[in-house]
Protein backbone atom coordinates (compact mmCIF):
# COMPACT_ATOMS: atom_id res chain seq x y z
CA UNK A 1 0.00 0.00 0.00
CA UNK A 2 1.86 3.40 -1.37
CA UNK A 3 1.89 6.28 1.12
CA UNK A 4 -1.08 8.18 0.73
CA UNK A 5 -1.84 7.15 -2.96
CA UNK A 6 -4.65 4.88 -2.27
CA UNK A 7 -6.93 6.79 -0.28
CA UNK A 8 -9.67 8.84 -2.20
CA UNK A 9 -10.75 12.37 -3.10
CA UNK A 10 -11.16 13.49 0.55
CA UNK A 11 -7.46 12.84 1.15
CA UNK A 12 -6.22 14.72 -1.80
CA UNK A 13 -8.45 17.96 0.04
CA UNK A 14 -6.03 17.33 2.86
CA UNK A 15 -2.87 17.53 1.54
CA UNK A 16 -4.15 20.96 -0.48
CA UNK A 17 -5.40 22.00 3.13
CA UNK A 18 -2.24 21.12 4.43
CA UNK A 19 -0.20 23.15 1.98
CA UNK A 20 -2.66 26.25 2.73
CA UNK A 21 -1.90 25.69 6.37
CA UNK A 22 1.95 26.79 5.52
CA UNK A 23 0.24 30.84 5.13
CA UNK A 24 -0.07 33.16 7.71
CA UNK A 25 -3.28 32.79 9.68
CA UNK A 26 -5.99 35.01 8.68
CA UNK A 27 -8.24 35.99 11.24
CA UNK A 28 -12.10 34.88 10.34
CA UNK A 29 -11.22 31.25 9.80
CA UNK A 30 -12.48 29.08 12.15
CA UNK A 31 -10.36 25.91 13.26
CA UNK A 32 -12.87 24.09 12.27
CA UNK A 33 -12.36 24.77 8.82
CA UNK A 34 -8.94 23.44 9.03
CA UNK A 35 -10.22 19.82 9.59
CA UNK A 36 -11.18 17.24 7.11
CA UNK A 37 -13.19 14.53 8.67
CA UNK A 38 -13.86 11.08 6.67
CA UNK A 39 -17.24 10.82 8.16
CA UNK A 40 -17.56 7.16 5.61
CA UNK A 41 -14.35 6.21 7.46
CA UNK A 42 -15.50 6.74 10.18
CA UNK A 43 -18.98 5.20 10.20
CA UNK A 44 -16.91 1.97 9.05
CA UNK A 45 -14.20 1.90 11.83
CA UNK A 46 -17.11 2.41 14.12
CA UNK A 47 -19.09 -0.29 13.20
CA UNK A 48 -16.36 -2.86 12.62
CA UNK A 49 -15.76 -1.97 16.57
CA UNK A 50 -19.24 -2.05 17.19
CA UNK A 51 -19.54 -5.84 16.05
CA UNK A 52 -16.67 -6.83 17.13
CA UNK A 53 -17.33 -5.86 21.07
CA UNK A 54 -20.85 -7.32 21.03
CA UNK A 55 -19.18 -11.12 19.76
CA UNK A 56 -16.66 -10.34 22.66
CA UNK A 57 -18.65 -9.72 25.01
CA UNK A 58 -21.58 -12.51 23.90
CA UNK A 59 -18.44 -14.88 24.29
CA UNK A 60 -17.26 -13.57 27.33
CA UNK A 61 -20.31 -13.18 29.52
CA UNK A 62 -21.58 -16.48 28.35
CA UNK A 63 -18.06 -18.12 29.46
CA UNK A 64 -18.30 -17.03 33.05
CA UNK A 65 -21.26 -19.36 33.58
CA UNK A 66 -21.00 -23.08 33.78
CA UNK A 67 -23.97 -24.68 32.42
CA UNK A 68 -23.54 -22.29 29.02
CA UNK A 69 -21.71 -24.73 26.65
CA UNK A 70 -18.94 -21.51 25.88
CA UNK A 71 -15.83 -22.76 27.65
CA UNK A 72 -13.05 -19.95 28.24
CA UNK A 73 -10.84 -21.31 26.11
CA UNK A 74 -12.88 -20.49 23.52
CA UNK A 75 -12.88 -16.84 24.92
CA UNK A 76 -8.98 -16.83 25.13
CA UNK A 77 -8.99 -18.22 21.47
CA UNK A 78 -10.73 -14.97 19.96
CA UNK A 79 -8.89 -12.44 22.38
CA UNK A 80 -5.79 -14.15 21.09
CA UNK A 81 -6.41 -13.71 17.44
CA UNK A 82 -7.78 -10.06 17.91
CA UNK A 83 -4.43 -9.38 19.69
CA UNK A 84 -2.71 -10.65 16.77
CA UNK A 85 -4.21 -8.75 13.88
CA UNK A 86 -3.90 -5.57 16.41
CA UNK A 87 0.28 -6.23 16.82
CA UNK A 88 0.34 -6.94 12.75
CA UNK A 89 -1.27 -3.38 12.29
CA UNK A 90 0.98 -1.61 15.29
CA UNK A 91 4.39 -2.73 13.29
CA UNK A 92 2.58 -1.69 10.00
CA UNK A 93 2.02 1.81 11.09
CA UNK A 94 5.10 2.17 12.76
CA UNK A 95 7.06 0.74 9.90
CA UNK A 96 4.83 2.37 6.73
CA UNK A 97 1.98 4.89 7.42
CA UNK A 98 3.72 6.75 9.81
CA UNK A 99 7.30 7.35 8.00
CA UNK A 100 5.36 8.41 4.95
CA UNK A 101 6.11 11.73 3.55
CA UNK A 102 3.83 14.34 5.00
CA UNK A 103 1.96 11.53 7.17
CA UNK A 104 2.23 13.30 10.76
CA UNK A 105 2.14 17.07 9.94
CA UNK A 106 0.66 18.32 12.92
CA UNK A 107 0.44 16.72 16.55
CA UNK A 108 -1.85 17.35 19.39
CA UNK A 109 -0.34 18.62 22.66
CA UNK A 110 -3.11 17.89 24.85
CA UNK A 111 -3.31 14.28 23.69
CA UNK A 112 -1.07 11.43 25.59
CA UNK A 113 0.37 13.59 28.22
CA UNK A 114 3.73 12.60 29.97
CA UNK A 115 1.65 11.76 33.45
CA UNK A 116 -0.93 9.72 31.48
CA UNK A 117 1.68 7.61 29.93
CA UNK A 118 3.92 7.29 33.06
CA UNK A 119 0.64 5.52 34.39
CA UNK A 120 0.11 3.46 31.41
CA UNK A 121 3.93 2.15 31.89
CA UNK A 122 3.56 1.62 35.15
CA UNK A 123 0.47 -0.85 34.83
CA UNK A 124 2.09 -2.34 31.81
CA UNK A 125 4.60 -3.60 33.96
CA UNK A 126 2.26 -4.60 36.36
CA UNK A 127 0.44 -6.72 33.54
CA UNK A 128 3.46 -8.37 32.59
CA UNK A 129 4.00 -9.55 36.32
CA UNK A 130 0.98 -11.16 35.44
CA UNK A 131 1.24 -12.62 32.72
CA UNK A 132 4.13 -13.60 34.12
CA UNK A 133 2.44 -15.37 36.81
CA UNK A 134 -0.24 -16.74 34.59
CA UNK A 135 2.50 -18.64 32.20
CA UNK A 136 4.05 -20.20 35.40
CA UNK A 137 0.53 -21.27 37.10
CA UNK A 138 -1.26 -22.93 33.85
CA UNK A 139 2.47 -24.74 33.16
CA UNK A 140 2.06 -26.18 36.25
CA UNK A 141 -0.52 -28.97 35.04
CA UNK A 142 -0.30 -28.08 30.99
CA UNK A 143 -0.60 -31.66 30.68
CA UNK A 144 -4.33 -31.58 31.28
CA UNK A 145 -4.90 -27.82 29.71
CA UNK A 146 -6.03 -26.52 26.79
CA UNK A 147 -3.17 -25.33 24.65
CA UNK A 148 -4.73 -21.91 24.35
CA UNK A 149 -4.79 -21.05 27.85
CA UNK A 150 -1.26 -21.04 28.01
CA UNK A 151 -0.37 -19.45 24.77
CA UNK A 152 -2.79 -16.60 25.52
CA UNK A 153 -0.74 -14.52 28.24
CA UNK A 154 2.26 -15.10 26.04
CA UNK A 155 0.35 -13.14 23.31
CA UNK A 156 -1.14 -10.84 25.89
CA UNK A 157 2.32 -10.01 27.27
CA UNK A 158 3.73 -9.23 23.52
CA UNK A 159 0.27 -7.32 23.12
CA UNK A 160 1.07 -5.32 25.90
CA UNK A 161 4.85 -4.35 24.92
CA UNK A 162 3.58 -3.36 21.35
CA UNK A 163 0.94 -1.36 22.62
CA UNK A 164 3.00 0.57 25.69
CA UNK A 165 5.69 1.83 22.91
CA UNK A 166 3.59 2.36 20.51
CA UNK A 167 1.24 4.88 22.53
CA UNK A 168 3.80 6.13 23.98
CA UNK A 169 5.60 6.95 20.84
CA UNK A 170 2.35 8.00 18.57
CA UNK A 171 -0.08 8.98 20.83
CA UNK A 172 0.07 12.95 20.00
CA UNK A 173 0.00 11.77 16.17
CA UNK A 174 -2.79 13.34 13.62
CA UNK A 175 -2.43 11.14 10.55
CA UNK A 176 -2.94 12.25 7.39
CA UNK A 177 -2.17 9.14 5.35
CA UNK A 178 -3.82 5.71 4.81
CA UNK A 179 -7.26 7.39 6.77
CA UNK A 180 -9.26 4.17 6.52
CA UNK A 181 -7.00 1.47 7.43
CA UNK A 182 -5.43 3.50 10.44
CA UNK A 183 -9.39 4.53 11.75
CA UNK A 184 -10.23 0.83 11.63
CA UNK A 185 -6.90 -0.39 12.86
CA UNK A 186 -7.06 2.02 16.23
CA UNK A 187 -11.06 0.81 16.66
CA UNK A 188 -9.93 -2.79 16.18
CA UNK A 189 -7.02 -1.98 19.45
CA UNK A 190 -9.62 0.14 20.97
CA UNK A 191 -11.77 -3.18 21.07
CA UNK A 192 -9.44 -5.09 21.92
CA UNK A 193 -8.66 -3.39 25.07
CA UNK A 194 -12.10 -3.51 25.98
CA UNK A 195 -12.68 -7.18 25.01
CA UNK A 196 -9.41 -7.96 27.66
CA UNK A 197 -10.84 -5.88 29.78
CA UNK A 198 -14.21 -7.48 29.98
CA UNK A 199 -12.30 -10.80 30.27
CA UNK A 200 -10.41 -9.57 33.61
CA UNK A 201 -13.45 -8.40 35.12
CA UNK A 202 -15.48 -11.12 34.58
CA UNK A 203 -12.66 -13.46 35.68
CA UNK A 204 -11.79 -11.72 38.64
CA UNK A 205 -15.26 -11.49 39.97
CA UNK A 206 -16.42 -15.34 39.01
CA UNK A 207 -12.90 -15.53 41.52
CA UNK A 208 -13.92 -13.28 44.32
CA UNK A 209 -17.64 -14.93 44.15
CA UNK A 210 -16.90 -18.69 44.37
CA UNK A 211 -13.95 -17.55 47.14
CA UNK A 212 -16.81 -15.72 49.42
CA UNK A 213 -19.15 -18.49 48.90
CA UNK A 214 -16.85 -21.39 49.06
CA UNK A 215 -14.16 -20.73 51.29
CA UNK A 216 -13.29 -24.51 52.64
CA UNK A 217 -13.81 -25.82 49.79
CA UNK A 218 -10.70 -24.78 47.72
CA UNK A 219 -10.86 -28.01 45.65
CA UNK A 220 -14.07 -27.60 44.97
CA UNK A 221 -13.37 -23.96 43.17
CA UNK A 222 -10.54 -25.57 41.25
CA UNK A 223 -12.26 -28.00 39.41
CA UNK A 224 -14.85 -25.74 38.62
CA UNK A 225 -12.25 -23.05 37.41
CA UNK A 226 -10.20 -25.85 35.22
CA UNK A 227 -13.45 -27.54 34.17
CA UNK A 228 -13.58 -26.09 30.66
CA UNK A 229 -9.82 -26.22 29.83
CA UNK A 230 -8.96 -30.08 30.61
CA UNK A 231 -8.55 -31.85 27.33
CA UNK A 232 -8.48 -35.44 28.72
CA UNK A 233 -7.95 -36.71 32.52
CA UNK A 234 -9.61 -36.69 35.70
CA UNK A 235 -9.76 -33.48 37.76
CA UNK A 236 -7.56 -35.26 40.34
CA UNK A 237 -4.70 -35.18 37.46
CA UNK A 238 -5.17 -31.00 37.76
CA UNK A 239 -3.95 -30.58 41.21
CA UNK A 240 -2.43 -27.13 42.69
CA UNK A 241 -0.87 -28.80 45.90
CA UNK A 242 3.10 -27.11 44.88
CA UNK A 243 3.50 -24.35 47.41
CA UNK A 244 4.95 -22.09 43.63
CA UNK A 245 1.64 -23.35 42.08
CA UNK A 246 -0.67 -21.28 44.95
CA UNK A 247 1.50 -18.70 44.59
CA UNK A 248 1.51 -17.97 41.15
CA UNK A 249 -2.55 -18.54 41.82
CA UNK A 250 -2.68 -15.99 43.99
CA UNK A 251 -0.22 -13.79 42.52
CA UNK A 252 -2.16 -12.82 39.22
CA UNK A 253 -5.70 -12.64 41.22
CA UNK A 254 -3.58 -9.73 42.97
CA UNK A 255 -2.67 -8.12 39.89
CA UNK A 256 -5.94 -8.17 37.76
CA UNK A 257 -6.56 -4.75 39.51
CA UNK A 258 -3.78 -3.07 37.33
CA UNK A 259 -4.37 -4.98 34.43
CA UNK A 260 -7.72 -3.79 34.09
CA UNK A 261 -6.79 -0.22 34.87
CA UNK A 262 -3.84 -0.58 31.92
CA UNK A 263 -7.26 -1.54 29.19
CA UNK A 264 -9.30 1.47 30.37
CA UNK A 265 -5.93 3.57 29.52
CA UNK A 266 -4.71 2.45 26.46
CA UNK A 267 -8.46 2.31 25.33
CA UNK A 268 -8.55 6.24 26.10
CA UNK A 269 -5.44 6.96 24.54
CA UNK A 270 -6.46 4.94 21.65
CA UNK A 271 -9.87 6.57 20.87
CA UNK A 272 -8.00 10.30 21.54
CA UNK A 273 -5.65 9.24 18.54
CA UNK A 274 -8.74 7.87 16.17
CA UNK A 275 -10.41 11.56 16.88
CA UNK A 276 -7.12 13.20 15.70
CA UNK A 277 -6.82 11.15 11.98
CA UNK A 278 -7.01 13.76 9.49
CA UNK A 279 -7.29 16.81 11.85
CA UNK A 280 -5.67 19.61 11.34
CA UNK A 281 -4.65 21.76 14.64
CA UNK A 282 -4.99 25.61 14.88
CA UNK A 283 -1.38 26.55 15.67
CA UNK A 284 -2.59 30.14 16.49
CA UNK A 285 -5.45 28.69 19.14
CA UNK A 286 -3.63 25.24 19.76
CA UNK A 287 -1.37 26.75 22.85
CA UNK A 288 1.78 24.35 24.06
CA UNK A 289 2.20 24.07 27.54
CA UNK A 290 5.03 23.10 28.60
CA UNK A 291 4.91 20.53 31.86
CA UNK A 292 5.61 22.45 35.26
CA UNK A 293 5.19 20.11 37.97
CA UNK A 294 6.62 21.54 40.99
CA UNK A 295 5.48 19.70 43.70
CA UNK A 296 7.18 21.11 46.67
CA UNK A 297 7.15 24.93 45.65
CA UNK A 298 3.89 27.23 45.69
CA UNK A 299 2.57 24.76 48.71
CA UNK A 300 1.54 24.90 52.09
CA UNK A 301 2.15 21.07 52.38
CA UNK A 302 -1.44 21.17 53.73
CA UNK A 303 -3.47 18.93 51.21
CA UNK A 304 -0.25 16.86 50.97
CA UNK A 305 -0.23 16.30 54.37
CA UNK A 306 -3.73 15.57 55.08
CA UNK A 307 -3.90 13.73 51.21
CA UNK A 308 -0.96 11.44 53.00
CA UNK A 309 -2.68 10.90 56.18
CA UNK A 310 -6.01 9.97 54.39
CA UNK A 311 -3.85 7.11 52.32
CA UNK A 312 -2.13 5.87 55.39
CA UNK A 313 -5.44 5.45 57.02
CA UNK A 314 -6.96 3.79 54.61
CA UNK A 315 -4.10 1.33 53.84
CA UNK A 316 -4.44 0.40 57.72
CA UNK A 317 -8.42 0.04 56.87
CA UNK A 318 -7.65 -2.38 54.61
CA UNK A 319 -5.48 -4.36 55.88
CA UNK A 320 -7.86 -4.70 58.79
CA UNK A 321 -10.64 -5.46 57.10
CA UNK A 322 -9.39 -8.31 55.18
CA UNK A 323 -7.98 -9.51 58.47
CA UNK A 324 -11.15 -9.58 60.43
CA UNK A 325 -14.02 -10.17 57.48
CA UNK A 326 -11.73 -12.75 55.37
CA UNK A 327 -9.93 -14.55 58.11
CA UNK A 328 -13.03 -14.71 60.94
CA UNK A 329 -16.08 -16.55 61.17
CA UNK A 330 -17.45 -14.33 64.14
CA UNK A 331 -19.58 -12.22 63.41
CA UNK A 332 -18.96 -9.56 65.99
CA UNK A 333 -15.76 -8.89 64.06
CA UNK A 334 -17.65 -8.76 61.05
CA UNK A 335 -19.43 -6.29 62.26
CA UNK A 336 -15.96 -4.06 63.55
CA UNK A 337 -14.75 -4.48 60.22
CA UNK A 338 -17.72 -2.68 58.69
CA UNK A 339 -18.19 -0.45 61.11
CA UNK A 340 -14.48 1.25 60.69
CA UNK A 341 -14.93 0.68 56.97
CA UNK A 342 -17.83 3.04 57.03
CA UNK A 343 -16.35 5.50 59.62
CA UNK A 344 -13.20 5.61 57.37
CA UNK A 345 -15.31 6.23 54.01
CA UNK A 346 -17.74 8.89 55.70
CA UNK A 347 -14.77 10.58 56.88
CA UNK A 348 -12.94 10.82 53.63
CA UNK A 349 -15.61 11.52 51.99
CA UNK A 350 -17.38 14.34 53.89
CA UNK A 351 -13.64 15.49 53.74
CA UNK A 352 -13.43 15.45 49.91
CA UNK A 353 -16.95 17.21 49.33
CA UNK A 354 -16.42 19.89 51.55
CA UNK A 355 -12.70 20.90 49.53
CA UNK A 356 -14.63 20.49 46.24
CA UNK A 357 -17.17 22.90 46.76
CA UNK A 358 -13.78 25.03 48.67
CA UNK A 359 -12.37 25.12 45.31
CA UNK A 360 -15.01 25.20 43.33
CA UNK A 361 -16.01 29.07 45.55
CA UNK A 362 -12.72 30.26 44.38
CA UNK A 363 -13.24 29.46 41.35
CA UNK A 364 -16.04 31.69 40.93
CA UNK A 365 -13.06 34.50 41.86
CA UNK A 366 -10.38 33.29 39.49
CA UNK A 367 -9.77 35.57 36.63
CA UNK A 368 -8.80 33.01 34.45
CA UNK A 369 -10.40 32.82 30.39
CA UNK A 370 -12.14 29.60 29.90
CA UNK A 371 -10.39 27.66 27.46
CA UNK A 372 -13.18 27.00 24.37
CA UNK A 373 -10.57 25.63 22.06
CA UNK A 374 -11.68 22.42 20.05
CA UNK A 375 -10.20 19.31 22.69
CA UNK A 376 -10.82 15.69 21.80
CA UNK A 377 -8.92 14.54 24.97
CA UNK A 378 -10.20 16.99 27.20
CA UNK A 379 -13.60 16.06 25.60
CA UNK A 380 -12.76 12.41 26.33
CA UNK A 381 -11.90 13.46 29.79
CA UNK A 382 -15.35 15.03 30.72
CA UNK A 383 -16.84 12.18 29.04
CA UNK A 384 -15.76 9.43 31.10
CA UNK A 385 -15.79 11.47 34.33
CA UNK A 386 -19.54 11.65 33.99
CA UNK A 387 -20.33 8.11 32.79
CA UNK A 388 -17.46 6.04 35.08
CA UNK A 389 -19.62 7.98 37.73
CA UNK A 390 -22.77 6.27 36.96
CA UNK A 391 -21.58 3.08 38.14
CA UNK A 392 -21.14 4.46 41.40
CA UNK A 393 -24.41 6.30 41.58
CA UNK A 394 -26.14 2.95 40.63
CA UNK A 395 -24.75 0.96 43.60
CA UNK A 396 -25.53 3.80 46.05
CA UNK A 397 -29.13 4.06 44.80
CA UNK A 398 -29.73 0.40 44.97
CA UNK A 399 -28.45 0.94 48.86
CA UNK A 400 -30.37 3.38 49.72
CA UNK A 401 -33.55 1.96 48.77
CA UNK A 402 -32.76 -1.05 50.18
CA UNK A 403 -32.04 0.46 53.81
CA UNK A 404 -34.82 2.87 53.57
CA UNK A 405 -37.38 -0.24 52.37
CA UNK A 406 -35.79 -3.01 55.09
CA UNK A 407 -36.67 -3.40 59.16
CA UNK A 408 -34.59 -3.50 62.06
CA UNK A 409 -32.30 -0.56 61.23
CA UNK A 410 -29.12 -0.77 63.29
CA UNK A 411 -26.34 1.41 63.34
CA UNK A 412 -24.74 -0.62 60.50
CA UNK A 413 -27.52 0.45 58.01
CA UNK A 414 -27.24 4.26 59.65
CA UNK A 415 -23.82 4.11 58.45
CA UNK A 416 -24.61 2.17 55.30
CA UNK A 417 -26.99 4.96 54.23
CA UNK A 418 -24.87 8.11 55.30
CA UNK A 419 -21.87 5.98 53.54
CA UNK A 420 -24.09 5.73 49.96
CA UNK A 421 -25.53 9.41 50.36
CA UNK A 422 -21.72 11.13 50.67
CA UNK A 423 -20.88 9.03 47.39
CA UNK A 424 -23.22 10.30 45.66
CA UNK A 425 -22.38 13.99 46.88
CA UNK A 426 -18.63 13.50 46.83
CA UNK A 427 -18.88 12.29 42.78
CA UNK A 428 -20.69 15.37 41.87
CA UNK A 429 -19.41 18.02 43.66
CA UNK A 430 -15.75 16.72 42.61
CA UNK A 431 -17.17 16.09 39.06
CA UNK A 432 -17.78 19.77 38.89
CA UNK A 433 -14.16 20.78 40.44
CA UNK A 434 -12.14 19.13 37.58
CA UNK A 435 -14.52 19.88 34.85
CA UNK A 436 -14.05 23.27 35.86
CA UNK A 437 -10.46 23.13 36.41
CA UNK A 438 -9.64 21.47 32.90
CA UNK A 439 -11.81 23.87 31.08
CA UNK A 440 -9.45 26.85 32.35
CA UNK A 441 -6.33 28.83 30.81
CA UNK A 442 -3.05 27.96 32.44
CA UNK A 443 -1.58 30.98 34.44
CA UNK A 444 -0.17 33.30 32.44
CA UNK A 445 3.12 35.23 33.72
CA UNK A 446 2.52 37.46 36.30
CA UNK A 447 5.49 39.90 35.65
CA UNK A 448 4.18 40.85 31.91
CA UNK A 449 2.86 44.23 31.56
CA UNK A 450 1.20 46.74 29.67
CA UNK A 451 3.34 48.56 27.48
CA UNK A 452 1.43 51.66 28.02
CA UNK A 453 1.53 51.47 32.38
CA UNK A 454 5.48 50.32 31.91
CA UNK A 455 6.45 53.56 33.07
CA UNK A 456 3.93 53.71 36.34
CA UNK A 457 5.09 49.91 36.52
CA UNK A 458 8.83 51.29 36.87
CA UNK A 459 7.70 53.29 39.96
CA UNK A 460 8.87 50.78 42.64
CA UNK A 461 7.84 52.83 45.99
CA UNK A 462 4.70 53.69 44.85
CA UNK A 463 2.30 53.36 47.47
CA UNK A 464 -0.99 51.47 46.30
CA UNK A 465 -2.97 52.53 49.46
CA UNK A 466 -2.14 56.29 49.08
CA UNK A 467 -2.88 55.86 44.80
CA UNK A 468 -6.16 53.94 45.67
CA UNK A 469 -7.20 57.14 48.44
CA UNK A 470 -6.23 59.81 46.32
CA UNK A 471 -8.18 58.76 43.17
CA UNK A 472 -11.38 58.79 42.44
CA UNK A 473 -13.40 55.70 41.06
CA UNK A 474 -13.40 56.68 37.60
CA UNK A 475 -10.03 57.89 37.91
CA UNK A 476 -11.12 61.32 35.30
CA UNK A 477 -9.29 63.46 36.96
CA UNK A 478 -5.32 62.03 37.05
CA UNK A 479 -6.06 60.21 33.56
CA UNK A 480 -4.59 61.83 30.64
CA UNK A 481 -6.23 62.27 27.17
CA UNK A 482 -5.71 58.96 25.28
CA UNK A 483 -4.46 59.15 21.64
CA UNK A 484 -6.86 58.37 18.90
CA UNK A 485 -7.08 54.91 18.66
CA UNK A 486 -5.48 53.64 22.09
CA UNK A 487 -6.91 52.34 25.11
CA UNK A 488 -7.13 55.08 28.10
CA UNK A 489 -5.18 53.85 31.18
CA UNK A 490 -7.00 54.46 34.23
CA UNK A 491 -5.18 54.85 37.86
CA UNK A 492 -7.89 52.36 39.41
CA UNK A 493 -7.23 50.02 36.59
CA UNK A 494 -3.29 49.92 37.78
CA UNK A 495 -3.95 49.56 41.30
CA UNK A 496 -5.84 46.68 40.08
CA UNK A 497 -3.26 45.30 38.26
CA UNK A 498 -0.93 46.58 40.83
CA UNK A 499 -2.64 43.87 43.39
CA UNK A 500 -4.07 41.19 41.64
CA UNK A 501 -0.82 39.05 40.75
CA UNK A 502 -0.98 38.46 44.67
CA UNK A 503 -4.61 37.35 44.80
CA UNK A 504 -4.10 35.27 41.86
CA UNK A 505 -0.80 33.41 43.83
CA UNK A 506 -3.07 32.64 47.01
CA UNK A 507 -6.01 31.47 45.02
CA UNK A 508 -3.93 29.16 43.08
CA UNK A 509 -2.05 27.88 46.20
CA UNK A 510 -5.43 27.00 47.69
CA UNK A 511 -6.11 24.83 44.43
CA UNK A 512 -3.50 23.82 43.77
CA UNK A 513 -4.00 22.03 47.69
CA UNK A 514 -6.99 21.14 47.31
CA UNK A 515 -6.32 18.94 44.07
CA UNK A 516 -3.05 17.11 45.24
CA UNK A 517 -5.71 16.31 48.19
CA UNK A 518 -8.18 15.06 46.52
CA UNK A 519 -5.61 13.18 44.24
CA UNK A 520 -4.41 11.02 47.09
CA UNK A 521 -7.64 10.45 48.44
CA UNK A 522 -8.92 9.24 45.25
CA UNK A 523 -5.85 7.02 45.17
CA UNK A 524 -6.85 5.18 48.43
CA UNK A 525 -10.24 4.94 47.22
CA UNK A 526 -9.22 3.57 44.22
CA UNK A 527 -6.73 1.13 46.15
CA UNK A 528 -9.45 -0.14 48.56
CA UNK A 529 -12.07 -1.81 46.58
CA UNK A 530 -9.86 -2.76 43.90
CA UNK A 531 -7.90 -4.91 46.57
CA UNK A 532 -10.83 -6.73 48.62
CA UNK A 533 -12.68 -4.31 50.70
CA UNK A 534 -16.10 -5.03 49.52
CA UNK A 535 -18.55 -4.46 51.92
CA UNK A 536 -21.58 -5.07 49.45
CA UNK A 537 -20.87 -8.43 49.66
CA UNK A 538 -20.17 -8.63 53.42
CA UNK A 539 -23.77 -6.49 54.07
CA UNK A 540 -26.89 -8.58 55.05
CA UNK A 541 -29.14 -5.71 54.19
CA UNK A 542 -28.39 -5.75 50.50
CA UNK A 543 -28.53 -9.22 49.96
CA UNK A 544 -31.50 -10.06 52.16
CA UNK A 545 -33.12 -6.94 50.06
CA UNK A 546 -32.01 -8.28 46.64
CA UNK A 547 -31.36 -11.63 46.90
CA UNK A 548 -28.21 -13.99 46.65
CA UNK A 549 -28.31 -13.50 42.89
CA UNK A 550 -29.30 -9.90 41.79
CA UNK A 551 -27.28 -8.18 44.53
CA UNK A 552 -23.64 -9.52 42.99
CA UNK A 553 -24.97 -9.14 39.69
CA UNK A 554 -25.54 -5.41 40.22
CA UNK A 555 -22.05 -4.83 42.28
CA UNK A 556 -19.75 -7.25 39.65
CA UNK A 557 -21.41 -4.75 36.52
CA UNK A 558 -21.43 -1.25 38.41
CA UNK A 559 -18.34 -1.83 40.58
CA UNK A 560 -15.69 -1.71 37.86
CA UNK A 561 -16.82 1.17 36.55
CA UNK A 562 -16.67 2.96 40.55
CA UNK A 563 -13.02 1.72 40.48
CA UNK A 564 -12.04 2.97 36.92
CA UNK A 565 -13.40 6.30 38.01
CA UNK A 566 -11.22 6.72 40.64
CA UNK A 567 -8.18 6.19 38.70
CA UNK A 568 -9.08 8.30 36.09
CA UNK A 569 -10.09 10.94 38.96
CA UNK A 570 -6.52 10.74 40.09
CA UNK A 571 -5.26 11.18 36.11
CA UNK A 572 -7.35 14.20 35.84
CA UNK A 573 -6.69 15.89 38.62
CA UNK A 574 -2.92 15.81 38.16
CA UNK A 575 -4.00 17.93 35.23
CA UNK A 576 -5.88 20.49 37.38
CA UNK A 577 -3.13 20.37 39.92
CA UNK A 578 -0.24 21.34 37.10
CA UNK A 579 -2.41 23.72 35.02
CA UNK A 580 -3.54 25.72 38.51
Amino acid sequence: MGCGHKDDKASLASSQRASFSHQPHQSGSAPASKEVWKKGGRMFSILLAVHLALLACTLVSSGAFEKIAVHDYDVFFLLTVMMLIVIVWIIFYLVGTSRCPGAIPCKDSHAGPVWLRGGLVLFAIFSLVMDVFKIGYYSSFYSCLSAIKIIYPIVQAIFVVVQTYFLWVSAKDCVHVHLNVTRCGLMLTLTTNLAVWMSAVTDESVHKAHSKLKKNVTEEIFRWLLKAGMRSGSAEECNCNSQICQVFKNGYFWLYPFNIEYSLFASAMVYVMWKNVGRFIDHHSHHIHRLKFRLFRRTFFVGIVLGLIVLVSGLGVLILYEVQVNSSTESSKKSQALTMYYIFNIVCLGLMSLVCIGGSVIYRFDKRDMDRHKNPTRTLDVALLMGAALGQYAISYYSIVAIVASTPRDAISALNLTYALLMIAQHTFQNIFIIEGLHRQPPKDDHKYDPHQKGLYGLTFVNVNAVSLRVPDGGSTLAPNPAPGAEANHPSDLVRSLTAPKKMNWRRKFLREISIFLLLSNIILWIVPAFGARPQFDNDTELNFYGDSMWPAIVDICLPFGIFYRMHAVASLLEVYIVS
